[in-house]
């Protein structure tokens, strides 16, 4: 989705070329597979997208003139009041993640530099919790570039109805939409790791495995439009908010475009097999309006299947990226939210790279002993009840993440950074900060809702005590997230 787009929509000819196109280059890819060498440094990296609000905590559709003071690491997103803060690739070994986390602060300040001189303040957050229905009803959402246009136009004619997004936990919500605006709420920030192809179905299948473990102990987007619903409502808000499937479909056992997937698997190829065989295009852009090369040096560009991956929405996607000497593939890990601060961030990346190389080494994988139907069940327990939700884990039957967590998880993490070098020091501090949240009970997504309760208590929503209470919220999150203390380090007092 990041390549340009040269029209809001497509004739029955270009989908048709574009599906043929799109069936020989899985081919290629494959035969690629087979034949080529590709990277295999173990390089991390990560994308952060970012909100902007005005002096009155409400989101500000600014990112225009925010970009023009900043270079090509930043991007526009689908909203018009989110930037998106793209870290070069680097390694994990020795110092890696103190590197990760002074990198991230240095291209913070640079953008929060930025957006002051454009007029707005920058959020690091999963959800913005000032964000109403009025504004996204709104022309002011989008940011007007033809790839979030034709990307909203072809989800709605796919469906045909207008978008429902329809959630429950503490309170109820459901509105009608006619467009995608709800999607650009669900501000994220997505890991890399690069992988050998050899290796990609170890890494994806142990990445899946702890989904849900990861979005329960980092949840941070409890506040949807004014209301108290999952703790990281971002997942089913953004898996509603582009499906193209209508009532009848979903009840047919049409897979959605956000997906989970539905098994373990043995090859990257698997994945991409599953785009081709289950999803049609939805930018069926030809190569060359797009401007992609058809090469890259002597890798094959696959212009379609890359942009046909970029329209399905999986939580670990899997990237074949053609750029350098060699291509490289790697795990997108794209179901944590962004923020608190940067050293939540970072420790949520050391307890995913940790694990992930731990559990991929193991001979007995946990994927082995956990049906991929539990590894869903937890990956939705852990977004609608956070950390204090209850999972499936093999030998262990049904556990709370934080004893999950406490009592193996974190020691297997530590294990799996001393195997890739880490400097004893950065896993102490950044796993330390993981261990913090399990004792505390403290993420993202119970401070702001004990932050809410303290200073708007027994409010109902979409009411002005509520709306009052949550700008005070996100003025005092914002506060804290610059100042850097983690998360579970936070107080309750709000100015």
């Amino acid at each position: 989705m990041g390549d340009a787009i040269s029209s809001e929509s497509y004739t029955p000819r270009q989908r048709t070329t574009y599906r043929r196109r799109l069936d020989h280059e899985l081919e290629r890819f494959d035969r690629h597979l087979q034949d080529a060498q590709f990277v295999n440094h173990g390089t991390i990296g990560l994308e952060l997208e970012l909100n902007l609000v005005n002096d009155t905590m409400q989101p500000h559709p600014n990112n225009q003139a925010v970009l023009e003071l900043l270079d090509s690491e930043y991007q526009s997103e689908i909203g018009a009041y989110n930037v998106e803060m793209n870290h070069p690739p680097l390694d994990i070994q020795g110092q890696g993640l103190a590197e990760l986390a002074e990198g991230v602060e240095k291209r913070l300040a640079r953008v929060r530099q930025a957006a002051e001189d454009a007029g707005s303040h920058l959020a690091m957050i999963g959800t913005l919790p000032t964000m109403t229905s009025q504004f996204l009803d709104s022309d002011e959402w989008m940011t007007q570039e033809n790839r979030y246009a034709g990307l909203n136009n072809s989800i709605l004619e796919s469906r045909g109805e207008l978008v429902k997004i329809d959630l429950r936990r503490d309170e109820k919500y459901t509105h009608y939409f006619e467009t995608v605006a709800p999607e650009s709420t669900c501000t994220s920030m997505q890991l890399h790791l690069q992988v050998a192809p050899d290796r990609f179905a170890d890494a994806w299948n142990a990445s899946q495995a702890i989904a849900g473990i990861q979005v329960a102990l980092s949840a941070n987007s409890p506040l949807f439009l004014g209301h108290k619903l999952w703790h990281e409502s971002r997942i089913p808000v953004f898996k509603q908010s582009i499906d193209t499937r209508t009532k009848e479909l979903i009840n047919q056992g049409v897979r959605p475009r956000v997906w989970f997937g539905e098994r373990w698997i043995t090859s990257v190829f698997d994945l991409f097999e599953e785009n081709v065989r289950y999803f049609s295009p939805l930018l069926p852009e030809g190569r060359a309006d797009a401007g992609a090369p058809f090469m890259n040096g002597d890798n094959p560009g696959l212009h379609y299947l890359n942009l046909h991956n970029g329209t399905i929405w999986r939580w670990n996607r899997p990237i074949y990226d053609p750029a350098g000497e060699l291509s490289h593939i790697r795990v997108e890990n794209r179901l944590l939210p962004a923020g608190p601060t940067v050293k939540d961030i970072v420790a949520d990346a050391a307890l995913y790279y940790g694990l992930v190389k731990v559990l991929s080494d193991q001979t007995r994988p946990v994927w082995s002993r956990l049906s991929f139907e539990a590894a869903n069940r937890n990956f939705l327990a852990g977004a609608k009840d956070g950390i204090d939700a209850e999972v499936e884990w093999p030998t262990l039957k049904t556990i709370g993440v934080r004893e999950l967590v406490d009592k193996y998880l974190l020691d297997l993490a530590h294990d799996g950074l001393r195997s890739l070098d880490v400097d004893e020091s950065c896993a102490e501090e950044y796993l330390g900060i993981i261990e913090g949240r399990v004792r505390t009970g403290q993420n993202g997504a119970t401070w702001q809702l004990a932050a809410l309760n303290r200073v708007a208590p027994d409010t109902k929503a979409l009411t002005k005590e509520r709306a009052d209470g949550l700008a005070r919220v996100l003025r005092q999150y914002m506060k804290n997230s610059q100042a850097g203390a983690p998360v579970h380090t936070w107080t309750l007092e709000v100015e």
